[in-house]
C-alpha cells in the first residue's frame, strides 16, 4: 500500500484481473480526472481487448447515453464512472462494484454498492481499493459504518435568499401576487420557516429594483405593481428571459469541446464530445495534447463557446483536472478514522504494512488522540515545517491554512506557503515554529476579523457573488438568440460587485455571497467546530525530521501552486526533495528492523 497518492495506480493490474473474471463491473471514482486516468490506464493493459466504457458528467449527453445503452444490452464488461452512475442504475447484469480510492462517506459507499446485483434476494458485492494508507483507514471505517447502519448525517438547510428571489420572480411570471399571500405560503415551507417579513420585503425589492444602489438602472426593474397593489412581471420579454435562465444549480463556465475540421484557412467546430471548464483551457496553447473522453486530443483554439480539438497521438499527453469535482470526507467518517487511529486494538483489522506504518508513526512522533489535534514541527533543509492533522477535509483545511499563514505573517514567522490533503495540512516558513503558542495559534477567533479581511480580498467572494447573481436573476447568462461566455458573465458580475461594495456593503446579495462562500467554498461551519473542539487539546510533537504521517501532505509540495513567483522558483529548484521515494527513505532511515515492513 503506497504511503501517499490518490490514483490507485498500484492496484490497477489486480483490478483488471478482477474485471476479467466478473460479468460486468462498475468502477466508481471520485473525480472526473480520476475517471479519465483510470480508463486510460486500464486500456493500456487491456490485452484481452475487453469492452470498457467511460462515463462522467463532462462527456456529451449523446456519448453518455451510448455507454448506458451498451450497459443495458450487456455489451460492456466494465464502466469507469463518477457519481453520474450511482443513482437510478438498476441493471441486473452489474454483478460487482469497485470503489477505487476512498468513498468519503458511508452513505455514498452504500449507495454505490447497491448498484451491484440489483436482483431480488441477492446481496450486492463491492470491492474497495484504497489508494494510500490513510485511505485504507478511511475505507475500513466506512466498511464498519455500513455494517452498523451508521450513515452520514446531513445538516438542516436554511433556504437561501437568492433562490427565494428566483421563486418570487417565477411566481410573478405565472400570475400577479399579493405580498401577504406569498409570504404566508413561503414561511409554511421548512427551509424558510424562520424568514422575517423584513427579509422577505428586501427580497421582493431586489427583484423589483435590484436594491438601493442599483435602482436607478432600468434593466434591474423586473416586476411592478398593478392597480390592485399586486406584483406582476414587467413585460413578456422579461418573463421569457427569466424562463431561459431559471435554475438553482450554477456550474462553472464551460466550453463545448468539439472536433475541429478545416475549411480553407479556417477551423470550424463539428461533433461535440463534451464540456470542460473555461479555466482548463486558459494555460493551453494550440498544439498542446490532453486526454479526454478516453482519447488523446490536440488543442487547436477557442471559437465563441467552443474549444476546438483534433485527434492526436502523443505518448505523454496532458490529462485534464477538474478541482471543483472533489468532495471531502464526511464529518461522521472522519470521527471514526480518528477513533480507529487512537485505538491500538483496532489496528489488528488492518493490513500488516499499515499496522507497522502506524507503529512507526508512534515511534517517530505520536499517535493523535481522537479528541485532540496532533501538530508536528520540524526543520528540513533551510525551511521549517508545521504539519497539523485535523481530518476535516481538504476544503476546511485549505481555509484553515490560509488563515494560519495570515496569523503567522503577523507573528513574524515568515510563512512561505502551504498544501493540504483531506487528512492534514502543512505550512512552511523561514523561521522555526516549534516555540509558538499553538493553543493561541488555533484559537477560534481565526474566524473573526481575519476571515472577513481575507474574504473581502479573495476571488472566492467574487465567485460566490457571481453564483448568487445568476440564481437571483440579477445577471442573465442566456438571452434570446445569444448566450454570454463565462468571461462576459464574470466581467458583468465583477462590475456590480465593486459598485455594491462601495455604495451598499450590506446589500442582500453580498450577505448571501458571504454565507454561500462560508458554507460551500470555505466550509467555515466545520472549521468552527474543529477550532472549538481542539481548544486546550493541541498535541504538539517537536521532531528533527518528517514523520510517517507527514509524507502524504509533503509530497504535494511542488505539485500545487502556492502563490508568489519567488516561492514557485524555490519549489522548482527543490522538487526532488519532495519526491515520495526521497521522503520515505528519509523517514525509514534507522527504523527498527521489526518495522521495516512499513516501507
Amino acid at each position: 500500500m503506497p504511503w501517499a497518492g490518490h490514483t490507485g495506480l498500484h492496484a490497477l493490474p489486480e483490478v483488471y484481473d478482477i474485471i476479467r473474471r466478473a460479468g460486468m463491473a462498475l468502477i466508481f471514482v471520485n473525480t472526473r480526472w480520476q475517471a479519465e486516468f483510470v480508463f486510460q490506464s486500464l486500456w493500456a493493459m487491456n490485452e484481452d481487448n475487453l469492452p470498457i466504457g467511460l462515463h462522467h458528467g463532462s462527456l456529451a449527453a449523446e456519448q453518455r447515453r451510448k455507454v448506458e445503452a451498451a450497459m443495458a444490452r450487456g455489451d460492456l464488461r466494465a464502466v469507469v464512472c463518477t457519481s453520474t452512475l450511482d443513482l437510478g442504475i438498476d441493471w441486473g447484469d452489474v454483478d460487482l462494484v469497485i470503489q477505487l480510492a476512498a468513498p468519503r462517506g458511508a452513505s455514498r459507499l452504500v449507495q454505490r454498492i447497491g448498484r451491484a446485483n440489483h436482483r431480488l434476494d441477492e446481496p450486492s458485492k463491492a470491492l474497495m481499493v484504497p489508494a494510500s494508507r490513510f485511505e485504507m483507514l478511511e475505507c475500513q471505517a466506512a466498511r464498519e459504518a455500513v455494517a452498523e447502519n451508521a450513515f452520514d448525517w446531513e445538516p438542516i438547510h436554511t433556504g437561501t435568499l437568492d433562490t427565494l428571489a428566483q421563486h418570487v420572480m417565477g411566481v410573478a411570471c405565472a400570475e400577479p401576487f399579493r405580498l401577504e399571500d406569498l409570504y404566508a405560503e413561503i414561511v409554511a415551507c421548512g427551509p424558510y420557516r424562520g424568514l422575517t417579513w423584513e427579509s422577505f420585503e428586501e427580497v421582493v425589492d431586489l427583484v423589483a429594483t435590484g436594491g438601493y444602489a442599483l435602482r436607478t438602472y432600468d434593466r434591474f426593474a423586473r416586476i411592478v405593481r398593478d392597480r390592485q397593489g399586486r406584483w406582476k412581471v414587467r413585460n413578456a420579454q422579461i418573463a421569457q428571459r427569466h424562463r431561459m435562465n431559471v435554475g438553482a444549480i450554477v456550474s462553472a463556465a464551460t466550453l463545448n469541446v468539439r472536433v475541429a475540421s478545416r475549411r480553407g484557412q479556417r477551423l470550424t467546430g463539428g461533433r461535440k464530445i463534451g464540456e470542460v471548464e473555461e479555466s482548463y483551457f486558459e494555460p493551453l496553447t494550440p498544439g498542446d495534447t490532453f486526454v479526454y473522453a478516453g482519447q488523446v486530443w490536440a488543442f487547436q483554439g477557442i471559437s465563441g463557446m467552443d474549444a476546438l480539438v483534433m485527434p492526436a497521438h502523443d505518448s505523454d499527453p496532458k490529462i485534464p483536472s477538474w478541482g471543483g469535482s472533489k468532495f471531502p470526507i464526511s464529518v461522521s467518517l472522519a470521527g471514526r478514522v480518528r477513533r480507529m487511529i487512537e485505538d491500538r486494538d483496532h489496528w489488528r483489522v488492518l493490513p500488516p504494512d499499515v499496522q507497522e506504518w502506524l507503529e512507526l508513526q508512534e515511534a517517530r512522533s505520536a499517535i493523535p488522540r481522537a479528541g485532540d489535534m496532533l501538530v508536528e514541527t520540524f526543520p528540513r533543509g533551510d525551511r521549517h515545517f508545521l504539519v497539523a492533522y485535523p481530518f476535516e477535509g481538504s476544503i476546511a483545511h485549505t481555509t484553515l491554512a490560509m488563515l494560519l499563514t495570515r496569523r503567522l505573517d503577523r507573528l513574524g514567522v515568515g510563512p512561505l506557503g502551504f498544501v493540504c490533503t483531506d487528512y492534514s495540512l502543512a505550512v512552511w516558513s523561514i523561521r522555526p515554529m516549534h516555540g509558538l503558542d499553538l493553543d493561541a495559534l488555533f484559537e477560534p477567533d481565526l474566524l473573526g476579523d481575519d476571515l472577513e479581511a481575507w474574504l473581502e480580498e479573495s476571488f472566492m467572494m467574487k465567485r460566490s457573488f457571481r453564483n448568487c447573481a445568476l440564481i437571483s436573476g440579477l445577471i442573465e447568462r442566456r438571452q434570446p438568440g445569444a448566450e454570454k461566455t463565462g468571461r462576459q458573465v464574470t466581467f458583468s458580475t465583477d462590475l456590480i460587485y465593486d459598485v455594491l461594495r462601495r455604495h451598499q456593503p450590506d446589500h442582500l446579495l453580498l450577505r448571501t455571497a458571504r454565507a454561500d462562500a462560508a458554507s460551500g467554498l470555505l466550509d467555515v461551519a466545520r472549521l468552527g467546530q474543529l477550532l472549538t473542539r481542539i481548544q486546550g487539546h493541541v498535541q504538539h510533537a517537536r521532531l528533527d525530521k518528517p514523520s510517517p504521517f507527514s509524507v502524504p501532505v509533503l509530497v504535494q509540495i511542488g505539485r500545487e501552486r502556492v502563490g508568489g513567483e519567488a516561492a514557485e522558483m524555490i519549489l522548482a529548484a527543490h522538487a526532488e526533495d519532495f519526491a515520495l521515494e526521497t521522503l520515505v527513505a528519509e523517514v525509514m532511515a534507522d527504523a527498527p528492523p521489526e518495522l521495516e515492513g512499513a516501507r
